[in-house]
């Protein structure tokens, strides 16, 4: 079995930390993709005001072509957005809509529905653009205003979304609040909808469910999830949304059961270095902190 791994370390993992340099940011992705990831979300075209770690968009989009192996995307939240995006040559968008109204007024300034009807625009001018669109639904299980997502409420985004066009699913646990059985429940409700659209999944370990969540994904039939090197990463709009499932925690778990990434855990803990590094220190991943089990040589214990 395999299952393909999205780093998005270089967006979700810097966007809640202070700015650093572009040098730093074309470091980390040169670490990112030496492990072998083929997939990268790079960066958002969000407000700058808003979101400032990520206001140098276009500048590290210019460095994309150094690495022709990797399927690069981008996360936009507007029909500006989509535009900046598509100027700046991405051509694989993320739109984001929150499953949430709280949510989705922190984040975007609008509500649920006003977010879900943008779908059609924003699919139209990225397919006229050539590109393709991924709808991602945030607070898929939980919000931290509203509480409990009810599964009605994102089973109606992805409706909406596969009727527009959209070329990919994806659901988020934003707050890192969701377990197994609730991310089992919610991908057999989302199946029967899409057809053959690929659905992916992203997970925050913020509560330690991360992982565990992962895997029941994968046994639930998801092969696309979200991971963030080093951990990193956190919403700006959802008070307590800290890191993502780390990489390389993801992919010694995935390897052990049998399922295959083609991401090098070695280069992946590299990788998390880097990005602990690049933002000033942290407590890093488990695989960070404990190595494989046979630890590389002049690997730090």
């Amino acid at each position: 079995m395999n299952v393909t791994l999205r780093d998005v370390a270089m967006r979700d993992g810097l966007q809640i930390e202070e700015p650093i340099s572009l040098d730093a940011k074309v470091e980390l992705l040169q670490a990112i993709c030496d492990t072998g990831v083929t997939e990268v979300e790079v960066t958002a075209f969000v407000s700058p005001s808003k979101v400032p770690a990520l206001a140098d968009a276009a500048e590290l989009c210019t460095h994309l072509g150094e690495f022709p192996d990797v399927r690069f995307s981008a996360l936009i939240a507007s029909v500006n957005g989509t535009r900046r995006a598509l100027d700046s040559g991405v051509s694989n968008l993320e739109y984001v809509v929150s499953a949430s109204d709280s949510h989705s007024r922190a984040n975007v300034g609008r509500d649920t529905d006003a977010s879900t009807a943008l779908i059609d625009e924003i699919v139209g001018i990225a397919h006229d653009a050539g590109a393709t669109l991924e709808v991602i639904i945030a607070t898929a299980w939980d919000c931290p205003f509203d509480g409990p997502t009810p599964p009605e409420r994102v089973t109606t985004i992805v409706a909406h979304a596969v009727a527009a066009g959209a070329d990919r699913i994806s659901i988020a646990d934003t707050i890192g609040t969701t377990t197994p059985r609730r991310v089992t429940d919610l991908a057999a409700q989302v199946f029967p909808l899409i057809g053959d659209l690929p659905l992916g999944a992203h997970f925050h370990n913020t509560r330690g469910t991360g992982l565990a969540s992962a895997y029941a994904a994968v046994q639930a039939g998801i092969t696309r999830l979200d991971a963030s090197v080093g951990g990193l990463g956190g919403c700006p709009f959802a008070p307590g949304a800290s890191g993502n499932i780390a990489t390389e925690d993801l992919v010694y778990l995935l390897r052990d059961c049998g399922i295959d990434t083609g991401v090098d855990l070695d280069a992946a803990i590299r990788a998390g270095r880097v990005a602990i590094g690049a933002v000033g220190g942290g407590d890093g991943s488990a695989l960070m902190r404990a190595g494989d089990r046979k630890l590389a040589t002049g690997e730090p214990r």
